[in-house]
């Protein structure tokens, strides 16, 4: 008798078990980013291009002084001998990762625990300030100590990659992380035409940046100044950044 029952109980239990309705909260910007997936199968092409635009503002500043950093140093005067150039440049150039590398890990926590948009314009800030203060610096401590809070105060990268796979459904997840990958890439080329072009003005372009110039008396202030600008632009547009965190234990 039992065994027919179970047998009846078995066949009356649906093959498919019908999937919960999703309850979206009004006012949540995390819900809001779940319905439009839900609604929107296709690629989020604005999104992804919002990413693929901010990730290249962040790779400018590491790779744009590359082309004259050699020639900063020398004319900081910090080494004694030619030879003992390239050992100077050498910090200042890894001076900026070493301070990523310091607290990448700590920025990924926070950003688990807060808005990321506020991380984000965070972030923007200290880019506009400090790599602006590079292309000014006047001491050897002031460019190493600039680099350095740019690298350790700036964890935008890993958080980017958050954002990512946070806008877009599963099956699009490999491409919005190899967005990350292809913006970087395109950085890096940019980033020291940058530098190359424009560093040294007034020795390159005399008739429109003057010897007595600001341009002349800090001759690698204008790439710097460049970067920071197009920085400005881009913050901009995150003020209407729609960011969430994935785990909805956390406030939105």
């Amino acid at each position: 008798m039992a065994s027919s029952c179970d047998g009846e109980a078995a066949a009356a239990a649906p093959l498919l078990e019908e999937k919960p309705t999703a309850v979206y909260i009004e006012g949540c910007p995390g819900c809001a980013i779940d319905r439009e997936k839900a609604e929107n199968t296709g690629i989020p092409y604005l999104r992804f291009f919002h990413i693929w635009i901010i990730n290249l503002v962040v790779c400018l500043p590491i790779s744009s002084i590359f082309p004259f950093v050699y020639f900063m140093i020398r004319d900081l005067h910090v080494a004694k001998r030619v030879e003992d150039i390239g050992f100077y440049a050498g910090f200042v150039g890894a001076s900026l990762m070493f301070g990523r590398a310091l607290t990448s890990t700590l920025w990924g926590m926070v950003a688990d625990r807060i808005r990321r948009r506020l991380l984000y314009l965070n972030f923007y800030y200290i880019m506009l300030l400090f790599n602006t203060l590079f292309g000014l610096s006047m001491h050897y401590w002031m460019a190493i100590a600039t680099r350095f809070l740019l690298g350790s105060l700036n964890g935008l990268l890993g958080c980017l990659r958050a954002y990512a796979v946070e806008v877009c459904r599963p099956e699009y997840h490999a491409i919005g992380l190899s967005l990350i990958s292809t913006s970087w890439a395109i950085g890096l080329i940019l980033g020291p035409s940058i530098g190359g072009y424009l560093a040294q003005p007034a020795e390159k372009y005399p008739n429109f940046f003057p010897a007595n110039s600001l341009f002349g008396r800090f001759p690698y202030f204008l790439p710097c100044l460049c970067i920071t600008a197009f920085c400005f632009v881009i913050l901009l547009s995150c003020v209407w950044l729609q960011v969430c965190l994935v785990n909805k234990s956390y406030s939105c």
